[in-house]
């Protein structure tokens, strides 16, 4: 099997790289890649890039998700997050190849406190909820075999991470305020990986199997949970930190605004998925801890 591979070197490429390579030849690509395109703004160079390689399954992990910074440069994003990924389904659908595809809880809009179902209507509130879940549709209406996994909150050890950055504020401040009105699961991106190197072999002995799935780790927090669930971590692993446990103060979401509307409701069911492949979600902490006894070490 020959597998390609976009966006590499982001957290979920990084750790495709890893899960991927056993299933076959890997080629993987970022937007710098200069012997063939991995730039998602040109989408001539991309389509070329996929008759040139000639894989079995291409798995897209690019994406803009910079959310706030996407509100002014709305047209960017779309090539980036919708039409790219058209591109990828029509030369995937061409080529009888597969095409594995990352997409977001944002595409909803947040209302309620029941996970989200795959069959729930869509209705994004920022430019890159809209533009992930026109990337989607480009993908369904190509024809190709596909799979569609929505996900959120998600973190890697490597680059910054949330986790990252409330360990500095509670180095250096004796208070912070995190949001507590935003309910989701963190998941990692080896999770991901390893979730869709399962899914790649047993989707292509059935081909049936094709279609959207909701991904996430089990489990739900706030922002304000996470934090104080990493902090505390830290904390009996002998982190030293000004903030005491009381001093990270929950704050509604109307606390920070920002040019792109977050969703309050993250919650995702994965019932499908793990029913289709017979698959188990960790509880979000595992990861989480997992990803903590690795910064903490460094």
């Amino acid at each position: 099997m020959k597998i390609l591979l976009f966006g590499k070197t982001g957290q979920v490429g990084w750790e495709l790289q890893r899960s991927l390579a056993p299933l076959g030849e890997l080629v993987a690509l970022d937007s710098d890649s200069t012997e063939l395109c991995g730039d998602f703004t040109d989408l001539a160079g991309i389509a070329q890039t996929v008759r040139a390689v000639a894989a079995d399954v291409i798995v897209n992990a690019a994406a803009h998700t910079a959310v706030d910074k996407a509100e002014s440069e709305a047209e960017l994003v779309r090539t980036i997050n919708a039409l790219a990924p058209g591109a990828l389904a029509q030369e995937a659908k061409h080529a009888n190849a597969w095409l594995i595809h990352y997409s977001t809880d944002y595409v909803f809009d947040g209302s309620g406190d029941k996970p989200w179902l795959e069959t729930d209507a869509p209705a994004p509130l920022s430019v890159y909820g809209a533009t992930k879940l026109e990337g989607e549709q480009l993908i369904r209406q190509a024809g190709c075999r596909h799979l569609i996994f929505r996900t959120s909150w998600v973190y890697g050890t490597r680059g910054g991470n949330f986790a990252k950055t409330m360990l500095r504020l509670a180095q250096e401040r004796d208070s912070i305020n995190v949001i507590n009105d935003q309910i989701g699961a963190p998941t990692g991106a080896d999770l991901l990986a390893d979730i869709t190197a399962h899914a790649i072999r047993a989707a292509r002995l059935q081909p049936e199997l094709s279609g959207l799935y909701h991904l996430v780790a089990a489990g739900e927090t706030s922002w304000h949970g996470y934090a104080s669930f990493v902090l505390e971590f830290a904390r009996k692993a002998g982190v030293e930190l000004k903030v005491t446990p009381e001093a990270i103060q929950a704050v509604p979401t109307s606390v920070f605004p920002t040019p792109a509307k977050r969703p309050h409701n993250s919650r995702m069911n994965t019932e499908k998925l793990q029913k289709t492949f017979d698959l188990n979600l960790p509880h979000w902490q595992i990861g989480v801890e997992r990803m903590l006894m690795e910064i903490l070490e460094k």
